[in-house]
Formats: C-alpha cells, sequence, structure tokens
C-alpha cells in the first residue's frame, strides 16, 4: 500500500489522541519523544486530508498545559523527595546534575524559565514538577504554561504542517524517506540538546540550595 493511503487510513481522531496523550506524559514529568510524536503528526496532517492542523496544534496545546498543570500539582505535594524518587526511576534524566541546572534556570528566570522550557527537551520534563517543587504562584505558573504551550505547540505545527504543504510533490514520491528523516531530525536535535546539557553541567559548578520561589 502506497504511504499515502496508509495515512489516509488512520483515523484523525487516534492522531489528536496520541499527541495529547504522549505531549502530556512528557510535561507531567515522564521522558517521553513528546517533539518527534508533535512534528511527526504535523507533517502527517500535511498529507493526511482528515488531520485538521488547527485541532492538531489545539491537542498539542492541551496536552502540554494539562501535563503540565499535573506535574506541577504532583511536585507541590511530593517536594523535594520527589525529584529524589525521580533520580532513581529516571536518573539519564533526572539527576543531580540536571535537577541542579533547571534550579539554576528558575532561579534566574523564573515565569520565563517555564515559558521557554517548552522549547528546551531538559527543562520541558522539568518544568511542571520542579515549579510545584520550589512553590511557584500557581498564577504565574499558569501563564507561563499556557503560553509556552500556545506558541510551542502552535507554532511547530504551523511551521511543519506548510513545510509539508510545500514540500508535497517531493513527499509522494519519496513518502517513507520524508517521514524518517522527520524523524532523525527530531531525535538529532534531542541529542544534541543533551550533550549540550551535559557540557553545561560539567562546567558549572556546585549549586547552592535554592528557597522556595514565591
Amino acid at each position: 500500500m502506497h504511504v499515502q493511503e496508509w495515512l489516509d487510513s488512520v483515523p484523525a481522531a487516534a492522531v489528536y489522541a496520541v499527541v495529547a496523550l504522549v505531549i502530556g506524559l512528557e510535561s507531567l514529568g515522564i521522558p517521553l519523544p513528546g517533539e518527534i510524536v508533535l512534528v511527526s503528526a504535523a507533517l502527517m496532517s500535511s498529507q493526511h486530508t482528515g488531520v485538521n492542523p488547527v485541532i492538531l496544534g489545539a491537542c498539542a496545546t492541551a496536552g502540554a498545559v494539562i501535563g503540565d498543570s499535573i506535574g506541577y500539582a504532583i511536585g507541590r505535594k511530593g517536594g523535594r523527595p520527589l525529584l529524589a524518587w525521580l533520580g532513581r526511576k529516571f536518573p539519564r534524566h533526572f539527576s543531580a546534575g540536571h535537577v541542579a541546572t533547571a534550579e539554576r534556570s528558575f532561579e534566574k528566570w523564573g515565569m520565563w524559565a517555564v515559558f521557554f522550557g517548552r522549547f528546551v527537551a531538559l527543562l520541558r520534563i522539568f518544568a511542571g514538577p520542579l515549579a510545584g517543587v520550589l512553590h511557584m504562584p500557581y498564577w504565574k505558573f499558569l501563564t507561563a504554561n499556557v503560553l509556552g504551550g500556545i506558541f510551542w505547540a502552535g507554532g511547530t505545527t504551523a511551521v511543519i504542517y506548510y513545510v509539508g504543504v510545500v514540500a508535497e510533490d517531493w513527499l509522494k514520491r519519496f513518502s517513507y524517506l520524508g517521514l524518517v528523516a522527520a524523524l532523525l531530525i527530531g531525535v538529532t536535535s534531542m541529542l544534541i540538546l543533551k550533550r549540550k546539557a551535559k557540557k553545561a553541567q560539567a562546567e558549572q559548578p556546585e549549586p547552592e540550595p535554592v528557597a522556595a520561589g514565591d
């Protein structure tokens, strides 16, 4: 079956649900490839007559905002022991060094760390739980969370959708290659960000304890 026919056979509701679920779980604090899923779905929407990019962007935004808010509530209730538990469960993502790097970002930037954290793989996982642990006022967190989710999810969907439309003729001839290329670009960018985070972490001195923000 041609990949275009396969794409058209995928129910649009399933695409929306998977995108919202994966991004929501990632925002909650579970290390999942939310950005890769969003890029792939946005590319699919440019070739799938049933997947509406506006609805896709809205679902991605909803998943991001709801997931971050749940992560905030869990972090506020669980406190520092939660970060220690996450460090044992996901040592590659919630190591002491990564937590320290995220804490420094929150201490320096506050609400902006939540907003721009949506665009950075490491902070995207940390933002909700860490803001709760540090007792950032919820109205500040929610404002930055909603705006960050709209700009990240909506912007990513729009850019990838229009790139897919412009490259439609090329993708029809090399459909599998186009989808694989999108996935490879997402994985590569994530690996580069992880390498940069590790390098920054190694160059930073040991952080001082961070007081709860207000």
